[in-house]
């Protein structure tokens, strides 16, 4: 892992990490922790959510828990917005990261508790914390190399690989906790997993140079007090906002649930509001902006149907799938590992795939693939719901066929729109644009939370198929209008 070879860009020279700056090490292993952390308790959440009290779950409804489950993961993402601000203004990332992986370690370790109430604090710490954590982590990969490097896009590969190794790693160990011991012993799993990601990351910043050391844009004197009296103002009017729903009755798992998807819907609408009819872009930037938000509701579309892995597809794991193998019924949760273990396999496949094609294939129809792909896998797990039908278990292998068929349309979309978002940036809005890209995942899981809802109520045949067959429908859409969204994007492909 290590040799003696020097590195260049802004790294002295001596031990490198693959050949790239030692620092890589630390910020690889530090997001490692985070994603085993995340996808641990994520792999279990909606399975402990609708577990019989009996059984030590919370009892609640199907329809209930996918959407808190979808609302939580747009509430992760939507935090990456403020997250990066306080990173440009206030901290500078090298401590937002240190102070976010406390905050997550702080909620896992609360979701540990075994009380009803434990689940939704530890979740709020978590959001919070990932929000300071997720974006500023990229950030510090990014400030290891010189802006033209050759090796950038090969660490940013590495440093993938470490997301996608957690994601694999963490369902194996929180599962079988959670499912065959106790819940919150599998929450606590994830804990400690955060917790060594702390760790290793205070033992290891003597590695990281300058990386994150300050604030971008660092606010000062009077700006910087009144920024912080409008952000406790905010946070004052959210508690009173809350505290009124608790006096009127209202405060329940649904209102704040559906408060929140209306939140992040409007959020959205008014960050694309403000760059559009900026008068200080130029025409080819506003251009390229329209483009963009025609890639931004594909993007959020296939979210929206991809990111039921762990809630509605995870529970049909749990119920209607044989899962007995020489006698040991594995956790239906362990099914949340084939996802990033087909990325990592996937990915150069796929990389390898986009450099020969060239500009043979423009990004719109890299997304209406994705679509399409992502459909598809629906319309198979209605085949899937069908064989089910009458009580019957089905084999597990129509799951890991549906995720495959998702995965592949996974890489023909999301790291080609991250790359997009980076050519279709406003000079003045590059950084808030990448925020956008964020977005697109939470307004996803927001309204997929939602749409969710019916997968309780309608036959399930009917409801994968519907969805699967409306996505591909929107994949072939995306076809018709490649030109004029090619034609927006002005000399971009």
């Amino acid at each position: 892992m290590t040799s003696d070879a020097p590195v260049g860009d802004r790294a002295p020279a001596g031990k490198t990490f693959f050949g790239h700056p030692r620092a890589l090490s630390t910020l690889f292993l530090t997001e490692m922790w985070e994603r085993f952390s995340f996808y641990g308790m994520r792999a279990i959440l909606v399975l402990y959510l609708t577990a019989a009290v009996a059984d030590e779950g919370l009892g609640m409804r199907e329809s209930t828990a996918n959407a808190v489950y979808g609302t939580y993961n747009a509430m992760v993402y939507l935090m990456a917005l403020p997250g990066g601000w306080v990173a440009d203004r206030l901290l500078g990332a090298r401590r937002s990261v240190l102070w976010g992986g406390v905050i997550i370690a702080a909620g896992h370790y609360v979701m540990a508790i075994p009380a009803a109430w434990s689940v939704f604090a530890g979740m709020t710490l978590i959001v919070l914390g990932t929000g300071l954590l997720k974006p500023n982590i990229s950030t510090m990969v990014g400030d290891l190399y010189d802006r033209d490097s050759p090796r950038r896009d090969a660490g940013f590969s590495i440093f993938y690989m470490g997301i996608n190794l957690g994601a694999f790693l963490a369902p194996l160990v929180t599962g079988f906790l959670g499912e065959k011991i106790n819940w919150h012993l599998g929450f606590g799993a994830a804990a400690v997993g955060m917790t060594f990601g702390v760790l290793q990351y205070v033992l290891g910043r003597r590695n990281l140079g300058d990386a994150g050391a300050r604030p971008a844009d660092p606010l000062l004197g009077a700006d910087r007090r009144r920024a912080l009296t409008r952000i406790g103002v905010g946070v004052l009017v959210l508690l009173l906002v809350f505290a009124a729903l608790a006096v009127a009755g209202l405060f329940t798992v649904n209102t704040v649930v559906n408060l929140l998807t209306i939140a992040t819907v409007v959020i959205t609408i008014g960050y694309f509001t403000r760059i559009i009819t900026d008068r200080e872009i130029s025409g080819t930037e506003r251009s390229r902006m329209k483009a963009y938000l025609w890639l931004f509701v594909f993007a959020a579309s296939f979210w929206l149907i991809y990111d039921q892995a762990g809630s509605v597809l995870n529970i049909f794991a749990a119920d209607k799938t044989d899962r007995d193998v020489l006698g040991f019924t594995f956790p239906a949760s362990w099914l949340q590992s084939v996802n990033p273990i087909l990325i990592i396999i996937g990915a150069p496949l796929a990389a390898w795939l986009w450099l020969r094609l060239g500009h043979r294939v423009s990004t719109p129809v890299k997304f209406a693939v994705g679509l399409v792909l992502n459909g598809l896998s629906f319309v198979l797990m209605a085949a899937a719901a069908q064989a089910a039908v009458g009580g019957d278990l089905v084999s597990p292998w129509w799951l890991v066929a549906v995720y495959a068929i998702q995965v592949a349309g996974e890489l023909a979309l999301s790291p080609v729109g991250l790359s997009a978002t980076t050519k279709l940036a406003p000079v003045k809005y590059a950084s808030q644009v990448m925020g956008l890209w964020f977005l697109a995942s939470a307004v996803g899981d927001a309204i997929g939370g939602q749409v969710a809802r019916l997968a309780e109520t309608w036959p399930e045949p009917t409801y994968f198929l519907t969805f699967g067959l409306a996505s591909v429908a929107l994949g072939l859409g995306a076809v018709m209008f490649t030109r004029h969204i090619s034609r927006l994007m002005a000399g971009i492909h």
